[in-house]
């Protein structure tokens, strides 16, 4: 391993471990099997560390010739592919390139967002399948100030609070227990353009079909229909972004999931105004709402008529045993094909590295049974759950129903709501660019404090008496709510799905996903239903202030229990997640003496070092270990 611990590793054989602050090489320790996996995640850091410049053109060439790729032109690119996927920026070292392919791979690093007119093509895809997901889940936002009135269900009973809260949610009930889970079949069917065509189909038809309900059980069913459509694609989008793009770009793009769906909600929000004065027929009741709830279909409508016109992810095809379909995809995704055989052998490799893993146990336990699984999933489980319970989808799915509360007009209350949805996209933008700098962890334990004091000034704003200071009363509330989404975008919003997708080992990471992606809609469904009657039992007050608390929790989780992930390898995070929870837990409450000696009393320490790397780290790291 090319790193030191500077911890205490947990292991089951050995009788003493080292003292805490001692660097002693992960190696040490361990049984047999747990070494094993250690060495598979090692390989599957970089499944060609250690061959010769030789031995990758001939494992080229025979690639190609076995599976009948292209010409001899195809052939030579794999051959010079197989040296480049070894260090891609090492490009200037390898023999044999020509002056105009040398240019072809400066410029991929040199200006990285010049890319084919398909990969646009792509990006515009996972953009605006972000954005249906983001309607999908807003849009009821306003349309339920009119309808719970329609099916009788406005009152506040326990029996109403209850019926609202769940036909709200009931989207994110479906994702949690059927949706999320048909992810890897839909996949394996009907690949990734497929899956993202079959799931708009569901949200397109689910949205219409909600224009058309008349009684609070069929909106129910409907709304449980359309989270087929949003269970699968949530975590089919980011793959499909992750496959197709190329290294150098591939984070950012699979960052933009988060942004765009920002501004999907953003667009639900603007629906819900742009219907509010549609007056009813005589045939019809509730026309306004039933176009707010329909509208929710036309992003999806635009998916489904030009996804087939990108190119489908060629690591699918490669699952699928179809080689030259793979590269034909790749070629229409890179500017030459010595950077498609480049890609495209790198996959194969991890693949076959993925496939020989044979350690005799299930993956869906070994996330439990591995110690370094279980604190992978242990840190992905606290952001996938903090992520809902800092409260963001109160205000999400009912900041209009809130702004009513505090006697905003019903359009006031809409635009307030379209005022945070904008709030809400437009800072989730420096997300993309301070998520690799400051890191996962810096910025959520920088951001929980922030959520609380937003959460609990928004709710005791509440207090203030509408007779005396009606519009400070409105203006408090709405500017609470805004900084809120202010601190959210930038930490909690982005994180936990960045955080799961790179804490898992490669061989477990879809499994892994899945178990986050269930747990998120779980605890968004658990929020829904239960906030309209949390909020007419305790009153806005003590409903913000309950999800101000989680904050505070959720600061002390990240603190003990979330290693950093920034900037690290698969070999890296192995090591990172080799860590023993109770000896992280300590680190982590270490540091909250070194902070208040460096930032309060200004005193000139040294921050402690968890743990370090024995050899200096490569110079670029172009996202091929991901």
């Amino acid at each position: 391993m090319s790193g030191k611990l500077g911890t205490m590793i947990e292991h089951e054989q050995t009788a003493t471990a080292p003292a805490p602050g001692k660097f002693v090489p992960q190696r040490t320790f361990g049984t047999a099997a747990e070494r094993a996996r250690r060495n598979i995640n090692a390989k599957l850091s970089n499944p060609l560390a250690g061959f010769s410049h030789a031995d990758l053109r001939k494992q080229g060439r025979n690639f190609a010739i076995a599976h009948e790729i292209g010409d001899e032109s195809d052939i030579r690119a794999f051959e010079l592919g197989a040296v480049l996927a070894q260090s891609p920026e090492r490009y200037a070292t390898v023999a044999g390139l020509t002056t105009q392919e040398k240019e072809v791979l400066r410029r991929e690093f040199a200006h990285r967002w010049s890319q084919p007119w398909t990969m646009y093509a792509v990006i515009a895809l996972c953009s605006l399948s972000a954005a249906v997901q983001g309607m999908d889940e807003t849009v009821v936002n306003g349309a339920q100030i009119w309808y719970k009135h329609q099916f009788g269900i406005a009152d506040d009973s326990p029996r109403s609070t209850w019926l609202v809260g769940l036909v709200n949610s009931a989207p994110y009930l479906c994702c949690a227990v059927v949706g999320s889970w048909l992810t890897v079949p839909f996949n394996h069917w009907f690949g990734r353009r497929g899956t993202i065509f079959l799931t708009c189909c569901f949200s397109a038809i689910a949205c219409l079909w909600q224009g058309f309900v008349s009684t609070w059980w069929a909106m129910f069913v409907a709304r449980f229909a359309l989270g087929f459509g949003i269970g699968p694609k949530s975590a089919t989008v980011p793959i499909y972004a992750a496959e197709t793009a190329p290294p150098a770009i591939r984070g950012a793009l699979v960052m933009q999931w988060q942004m765009w769906t920002a501004f999907g909600i953003m667009l639900g929000y603007a629906a819900d105004l742009m219907f509010f004065k549609v007056a009813d027929t005589p045939a019809i009741v509730g026309l306004n709402w039933r176009c707010m709830m329909a509208s929710a279909m036309f992003p999806a409508l635009v998916v489904c008529c030009f996804v087939f016109a990108c190119p489908e992810s060629p690591r699918w095809y490669m699952s699928q045993k179809q080689y030259y379909r793979a590269y034909q995809s790749m070629c229409t995704l890179r500017h030459h094909k010595m950077q498609a055989a480049r890609d495209l052998y790198y996959m194969h490799t991890l693949l076959e590295a993925e496939n020989s893993m044979k350690l005799g146990q299930n993956k869906l336990l070994e996330l439990i049974t591995v110690p370094r699984n279980r604190r992978a999933m242990l840190a992905s489980e606290i952001v996938m759950f903090t992520q809902q319970f800092c409260g963001v989808n109160v205000i999400a799915y009912y900041s209009s129903e809130i702004f009513l509360e505090a006697n905003f007009s019903p359009a006031a209350a809409l635009g307030a709501s379209l005022g945070w949805g904008m709030i809400n996209w437009l800072f989730a933008i420096p997300a993309i660019y301070t998520i690799d700098t400051f890191g996962r962890r810096n910025l959520l334990l920088c951001t929980f404090p922030l959520l609380a004091l937003s959460m609990f000034f928004t709710g005791f704003s509440f207090w203030i008496p509408e007779e005396t200071s009606h519009t400070a009363r409105i203006a408090c509330i709405a500017l609470g709510t805004y900084l809120f989404g202010i601190v959210y975008s930038p930490g909690e919003g982005p994180v936990p799905f960045t955080y799961s997708a790179e804490a898992y080992p490669l061989y477990v990471r879809s499994y892994g996903m899945a178990l986050a992606t269930a747990t998120t809609w779980f605890f968004n469904f658990l929020l829904g239903v239960t906030w309209p009657s949390l909020r007419s039992a305790f009153t806005a007050q003590g409903g913000f202030a309950w999800y101000g608390s989680w904050n505070l929790v959720g600061w002390w989780l990240v603190l003990l229990f979330l290693p950093e992930t920034k900037g690290k390898t698969l070999e890296e995070l192995d090591q990172v997640f080799s860590v023993s929870t109770c000896f992280h837990a300590q680190y982590g409450l270490r540091q909250i003496p070194y902070c208040v000696k460096r930032y309060l009393l200004r005193r000139d320490v040294r921050p402690e070092t968890l743990w370090e790397r024995e050899d200096a780290a490569p110079a670029q790291d172009l996202g091929y270990n991901a």
